[in-house]
């Protein structure tokens, strides 16, 4: 068993002002997504001008700070918000949600891919390949703030997260997610996405590439209270339209390409 290395969730204060680590891996996510929109707006293809990506990365942010938090507190907590509806506004107590970011971050595209006259699955297809980073310093944070840990297992790297109630040996899940969803998600879509695709090919390729990591992972994560249909995580729940829509998209890109 490996010692969880207790890294403080607040890197420094000045008085009452904390930087967190939290708050710092979505910044680092942001600055990540800008740099390589700029290298992404270089190719003839490109939908933006490198001048755009700024105005887009702010949308993004938006999209996915607001429907982050309104998504996990809809599907993760909604008997608390019902008591308590002030409880979406304290961001600071934590809770986000990628499949609520996800949702936030495409009505943000199509407004930008409505005020920039860009076509919306030109938009999607740019900024797909731009996500993965991200979401690989959120579940860094997530790691350092040892939530969202898995399953009890005897594995050789397990850990016990401070926090867990029952102090057992679990899987270091969000570590798991990091080199998924983050570093291997990343190089196959910025691999997919080094030549021109059929518009909607490369979201295709996001949503199914997350969507299965995803569905796969959460069988060593601590599993939800309560399952959906007695099975199924809200995670995995949650990944099947988006799988379902994954494979869509990259039939419509291909029948589109052939006509």
């Amino acid at each position: 068993m490996l010692t969880y290395p207790e890294i403080d969730p607040v890197i420094f204060s000045i008085g009452p002002v904390a930087v967190r680590w939290y708050g710092t891996m979505y910044l680092l996510g942001f600055l990540a997504s800008y740099w390589l929109g700029r290298r992404r707006a270089q190719k003839p293809w490109s939908p933006l001008a490198k001048e755009q990506v700024e105005d887009l990365v702010f949308y993004g942010a938006l999209g996915a700070v607001l429907g982050g938090r309104v998504g996990y507190t809809f599907f993760y907590g909604f008997e608390r918000l019902l008591e308590d509806p002030l409880w979406l506004f304290r961001i600071w107590e934590g809770g986000m949600s990628f499949h609520g970011g996800l949702l936030g971050v495409i009505l943000a595209i199509w407004l930008f891919a409505r005020k920039s006259g860009r076509a919306f699955g030109d938009i999607c297809d740019f900024v797909a390949p731009l996500t993965p980073l991200g979401l690989g310093f959120g579940r860094l944070a997530n790691f350092i703030n040892a939530e969202l840990y898995g399953r009890a297992t005897d594995v050789p790297w397990a850990m016990v997260f401070p926090g867990d109630p029952q102090q057992l040996p679990r899987h270091p899940s969000q570590l798991y997610q990091f080199v998924l969803e983050g570093v291997l998600l990343f190089a196959l879509l910025w691999w997919f996405s080094a030549r021109q695709r059929p518009r909607w090919a490369v979201s295709g390729m996001f949503l199914i590439g997350y969507s299965m990591v995803r569905l796969g992972v959460e069988f060593f994560r601590e599993p939800d209270a309560t399952l959906v249909f007695g099975e199924l995580t809200r995670g995995q729940f949650l990944s099947l339209p988006m799988l379902l829509a994954g494979v869509l998209m990259i039939v419509f890109g291909a029948r589109r390409k052939a006509e």
